[in-house]
């Protein structure tokens, strides 16, 4: 299987070397192949079959084995037999890719015959794949589903690059996701419409060494003074990272406030005056912080990878990512006396999700493969191993499995779940944060 080929990937980012989510977007890199890829859609004579799927042409998609009725489990459950199905997605975190070929890929190959292909490569790159693909007309694509959201989710499935709705035929979706919850119909404001299912929730958290560190700020005033304390030693990866535009989100929302920045998840018709208008004290507030980070506030860390060897090498004092870095510690990557910490005006979160690529080779595979990986037992093993934050409901879990997961023990670096959505601020929407990212390389960076 391949495993890492990337230290970059989609939305979200791993803890300390690797926060359990897909790492280090640049969204400027991104909104650039999107928008050329859409361009040369407009141009090109693909457009005719690329159209979103309706209802009907997922009930009846053909597939490697053939016409399936998708709407039928046992039949799809048939002829995902023997299938090898390719997961795309960020590679970049060792803890999950082992966790995906040792414990996913055998539960699929032992109760389904299904063989899992993971694929770890940038999603620059499996964007300008699947687009390539689908703009030359092949109708047996080599990528089955990909682990995605945000703007690219919005991208691929307003180009007709996803194949859905589809999470309606999933056993596991029906039984225990709440499908009214706003992070499963939203993607970063984006309609999902069921073209993804949910795999994990993601939440920004902060962690030091609480041998050198001896205490930790709860907001942004105290923030400010622990980078003063640690003058030169502290910093965050450049926005347009997504690390890093997180991190600014949660400091712009702890100084405007949680009702306040949470306007811009479902803010229409972005411009960069209205989203300023929002945010403005908090630019303000990030301009002085600049004289007390690493290099003056000159410069940033191009990504979320550099500053993971930053605080490794002892350059930096503190480090960020989506999850707690628990599998770091684990496996011995990072001291014992790492600990994790949120600030008490709240951390930004968000949902990431799995989708089927519109000319997918195996889709009944694709669906065997993600009900799986949003079953109990699967999302409890992610939990326990990754320090996951599960997309189930619980109140739609047995007496049985709400236990198990209430008795898991948390890691040394590990927050309480209640603690986490407790202080949960819900992410801007896919169209506002480029104009984020925008202000902070204007007003910012160098200010």
């Amino acid at each position: 299987m391949a495993i890492s080929e990337a230290r970059k990937g989609n939305d979200g980012a791993d803890g300390a070397a690797a926060s359990e989510l897909p790492r280090a977007m640049t969204r400027r890199r991104f909104v650039a192949v999107a928008s050329t890829a859409a361009a040369t859609m407009l141009l090109g004579s693909a457009l005719a079959g690329c159209s979103n799927a309706s209802d009907g042409e997922a009930a009846s998609g053909g597939d490697a084995a053939g016409e399936v009725d998708y709407a039928n489990w046992d039949a799809v459950l048939e002829a995902a037999k023997g299938q090898t199905v390719s997961w795309y997605g960020w590679g970049g975190s060792e803890p999950r890719n082992t966790w995906i070929t040792t414990v996913l890929a055998p539960a699929l190959k032992e109760k389904y015959d299904v063989t899992l292909n993971l694929v770890g490569m940038d999603i620059n790159d499996i964007l300008t794949k699947l687009s390539g693909e689908m703009q030359a007309g092949v109708e047996a694509g080599s990528i089955d589903y990909i682990w995605i959201n945000g703007e690219n989710f919005y991208s691929t499935k307003e180009n007709g690059y996803l194949w859905g709705p589809f999470t309606h035929y999933l056993p596991n979706f029906n039984d225990y996701i709440d499908s009214e919850s706003n992070e499963v119909l939203y993607d970063f404001g984006s309609p999902v419409e069921g073209y993804e299912a949910p795999y994990g929730k993601a939440q920004m958290q902060m962690w030091v060494d609480s041998a050198k560190v001896k205490s930790t700020p709860k907001n942004p005033d105290e923030f400010l003074a622990f980078c003063q304390e640690h003058q030169g030693r502290v910093t965050y990866p450049e926005p347009g990272d997504f690390a890093g535009t997180a991190f600014i989100s949660c400091l712009i929302a702890g100084v405007v406030g949680k009702d306040e920045f949470e306007k811009l998840s479902s803010m229409e018709n972005p411009t960069t005056e209205s989203v300023k208008a929002v945010i403005e004290p908090g630019l303000e507030y990030l301009r002085s912080l600049n004289p007390f980070l690493w290099k003056g506030g000159a410069t940033f860390p191009a990504d979320a990878a550099t500053v993971d060897t930053m605080y490794a090498d002892g350059e930096l004092v503190m480090n960020m990512g989506y999850g707690a870095p628990e599998a770091l510690v684990k496996n011995g990557t990072l001291p014992e006396t790492t600990r994790s910490f949120i600030f008490e005006t709240g951390t930004v979160g968000n949902s990431n999700f799995m989708a089927i690529a519109k000319n997918a080779t195996n889709k009944a595979a694709a669906l065997v493969a993600i009900n799986e990986v949003i079953s109990p037992e699967m999302q409890l093993s992610q939990y326990e191993e990754l320090a996951n934050i599960s997309v189930l409901d619980m109140g739609k879990l047995s007496e049985a499995d709400r236990a198990a997961f209430e008795d898991v023990p948390l890691g040394v670096t590990q927050l309480p779940i209640d603690e986490l959505l407790d202080h949960r601020i819900v992410e801007a929407a896919g169209p506002v944060i480029p104009i984020i990212e925008q202000l902070w390389l204007d007003e910012v960076i160098g200010k």
